[in-house]
């Protein structure tokens, strides 16, 4: 299976799940803060009213939030069946 590699303004990213085609670059890149979100491996990110909610999640399972809680994180802060993807940090900026 081919990899779909995203190369952003924030570093480049693997995107490991597109739900409903929710993933926009130029959205993506507008809503990214370097300083929340530069020390998490995994970003989730979701549209909700056609706006753009993302979210960081730690490779690490012994930090929180950590990727084990991204379904969690879908199923209860999102709406039903709402457009999201999961992108996964290749490397540094």
């Amino acid at each position: 299976m081919k990899k779909n590699i995203v190369e952003t303004t924030a570093g480049t990213y693997e995107l490991i799940k597109n739900h409903k085609e929710a993933f926009d670059i130029v959205k993506f890149q507008e809503r990214y803060v370097e300083e929340i979100y530069d020390k998490y491996e995994y970003i989730v990110g979701d549209v909700s009213s056609e706006i753009l909610r993302i979210k960081g999640f730690y490779a690490d399972l012994n930090k929180e939030p950590n990727i084990k809680e991204i379904p969690t994180h879908l199923n209860e802060t999102c709406n039903y069946n709402t457009a999201y993807f999961i992108l996964k940090r290749i490397n540094e900026k």
